[in-house]
């Protein structure tokens, strides 16, 4: 079949079965789950992977779900994630109100657009005609958040890593993988819109705790240790290095304190702090994270606090593919207006697609039918065709484009792709942040 007739039927299925994937978009909408305690998102996946006859494993990185087109095959492995983990957001409309955890993020999008990518390849019966082979992968905790929780996972032998894609990386999950691509949401783009992205921000993220000296804050001031003082002049030090930041390293230091203290009439004793230190490139971030350090540490010499800084790694920064987001431009010219395909550039924030593109060529588009910021209460989709249908039609053709005449496209831009990484320098990269 050729390839533009290929395309068609592919689109013609995904069309016909439009109302299923956008209702299984809002069904995981209804259920926001955080990273790593996705088990209501992770079957709803399993099921439809198991309507469409696709084979797949679960359990990977404890909810992660990874389906096959074809069993085994020659050629080049094309993976489409999404994934399954909410934002932290209680003022979304959506919330879960025990949790506080609410899509703001547009992840259930993602996933709608995955699975409809998987049905289109599927039941068109594309497998036969292309080279290699096609991965789909429903992966946890992109969101950096519940950081302690985590680390009680990793203390139980359960996680190496706190992110989703760069714990499936250490277990293994990706080593067939010879590239990747996802989709995210775009903010405030009610309008068929297609963002293609070319870089992001990385970070490193941090613990902080200030131990200070209890006493009754009315009575005997003088007897205690203000821990919260250290914390405040802690983020007074590193307000005064923001000077020092360049401007082409967008380096984003945004720290919160998750605990004050305990008692409005005790000085505190226990403050607590978490923060990411991001910048444009690896070399940036290690240079920040260390001043950055030196800044938190002031704060507590200077009442007499002890100051333990725990670092974490977090994600790398994002380097996409040219020629891989030039095939998804081509396919997406086919649906939405030139003037409606956009060239981002730069995103200041992060996300662990990042750790995926040192190791293949990846692409990371961001698709509109939404609109308010992204983590925010206003966040929405307002055109779920343009959210998740479309983008799984626009995937599954730059699969077609990629696999198609004995998977040459694949071929050319995997012959061209230098690794930033090897899979052993990640992880020995990863580990040096444990401190």
């Amino acid at each position: 079949m050729e390839t533009i007739e290929l395309k068609k039927k592919i689109c013609s299925v995904i069309d016909e079965h439009q109302e299923t994937i956008i209702a299984l978009a809002k069904e995981i909408e209804q259920h926001p789950e955080l990273g790593y305690k996705e088990q209501v998102t992770s079957q709803l996946v399993q099921r439809f992977f198991e309507k469409l006859d696709v084979p797949y494993e679960t359990g990977l990185a404890i909810t992660g779900v990874k389906g096959r087109l074809k069993g085994q095959s020659e050629g080049p492995n094309v993976a489409i994630l999404g994934e399954l983990d909410a934002v932290i957001c209680p003022d979304s409309a959506c919330a879960d109100p025990a949790t506080g955890a609410a899509h703001a993020c547009g992840h259930h999008l993602q996933l709608g657009a995955m699975l409809g990518a998987a049905l289109g390849l599927k039941c068109s019966g594309a497998g036969e005609q292309l080279g290699g082979n096609i991965t789909f992968m429903a992966v946890p905790a992109e969101e950096y958040v519940e950081i302690a929780y985590r680390l009680k996972l990793k203390e139980a032998g359960k996680l190496h890593y706190l992110g989703g894609k760069q714990e499936l990386i250490y277990q293994g999950a990706f080593d067939d993988v010879d590239m990747a691509m996802m989709m995210h949401s775009a903010k405030e783009k009610p309008q068929p819109t297609v963002q293609i992205g070319e870089s992001s921000n990385g970070f490193v993220g941090k613990t902080i705790r200030y131990i200070g000296q209890e006493a009754h804050a009315a009575e005997a001031p003088d007897q205690g240790i203000n821990a919260l003082n250290a914390a405040m002049l802690g983020l007074m030090g590193i307000h005064a290095l923001r000077e020092t930041f360049r401007d082409d390293d967008i380096i984003r230091v945004h720290p919160i304190i998750t605990k004050g203290g305990d008692l409005v009439n005790s000085v505190p004793a226990d403050v607590r702090m978490e923060t990411y230190v991001r910048a444009k490139t690896m070399q940036a971030i290690d240079a920040t994270h260390s001043k950055v350090d030196r800044a938190l540490r002031a704060g507590g010499d200077a009442v007499g606090a002890q100051t333990i800084i725990q670092s974490l790694p977090g994600y790398l920064p994002l380097h996409c593919s040219a020629p891989f987001n030039q095939l998804f431009v081509e396919n997406a010219a086919q649906f939405v207006s030139r003037e409606n395909i956009e060239n981002s550039g730069h995103f200041s924030a992060s996300t662990d697609m990042g750790d995926v593109s040192h190791l293949m060529p990846v692409i990371h588009p961001y698709i509109g039918g939404t609109t308010g910021a992204l983590h925010t209460r206003e966040f929405c989709a307002v055109d779920y065709y343009a959210a998740c249908v479309l983008p799984a039609k626009l995937m599954a053709m730059t699969v077609v484009d990629l696999l198609t005449d004995n998977a040459k496209q694949a071929k050319n831009i995997l012959e061209a792709y230098s690794p930033l990484m090897t899979k052993d320098e990640y992880i020995k990269k990863l580990d040096s942040y444990f401190s």
